[in-house]
């Protein structure tokens, strides 16, 4: 379903909770002089939403949150691991023309720079490769590390991140994407290794699912 709208009987449960609560669904059920099996359905639907608590052997609580907040508390929930996508790489030895071609046939904004390891070493963006393109030097003779901007410069998260985290640093650095890393230790020295990105596109997908996914 779209956003959650209530049915005239859910809202004639909540208003019965909020009234009378704790109440149990067969002391609903009288009320609406209706079974506990035909309200069964809507108070799950209740109950999952988060507009109704149940507690064993004492009945339904109305929560009193507001569907903005229910709204709220669901996206803080959200992890970078749900939503992040698959990273466009190129290696560090890649030229710059290369580098173009290969954000151009991705249809990305960004590309992640890996060193023979695999392992992150820079990013790329659309505007390091427009400012590398407007010189005159060769663009095939061009080594992508010499224009990427390298660490400690760059912004990493996590699959374990919040999302709302990942987003507000992507506002924060007026950035369009990150890159997903996992921690590893190579002699004793913590390296990167990439395992997905995250993108403004990959937030607006998030914030779309939980504002039309079924809350059934």
């Amino acid at each position: 379903m779209r956003t959650i709208e209530l049915n005239k009987r859910q809202e004639l449960i909540l208003q019965i909770v909020k009234d009378n609560g704790p109440i149990t669904g067969e002391q609903i059920a009288e009320k609406l002089s209706l079974t506990r099996a035909t309200l069964r359905p809507d108070l799950a639907i209740l109950t999952m939403a988060g507009f109704l608590d149940a507690r064993p052997r004492v009945g339904y609580f109305y929560t009193g949150k507001t569907g903005s907040q229910l709204f709220s508390e669901r996206i803080q929930k959200l992890t970078v691991k749900e939503f992040q996508s698959v990273p466009v790489v190129v290696k560090e030895s890649a030229s710059v023309y290369d580098a173009i071609v290969t954000m151009f046939l991705e249809d990305v904004g960004t590309l992640f720079v890996v060193n023979d390891e695999s392992h992150l070493a820079g990013i790329l963006s659309r505007k390091d490769l427009l400012r590398a393109s407007m010189g005159k030097q060769d663009l095939e003779s061009v080594p992508v590390s010499i224009i990427m901007t390298r660490m400690p410069n760059i912004t990493t998260c996590e699959q374990d991140d919040m999302l709302i985290d990942v987003a507000n640093k992507l506002i924060s650095k007026q950035i369009d994407a990150l890159p997903v890393v996992k921690k590893v230790m190579i002699n004793e020295i913590e390296k990167n290794e990439i395992i997905g990105r995250i993108t403004k596109t990959n937030i607006t997908k998030a914030f779309v699912k939980i504002a039309t996914e079924d809350m059934y």
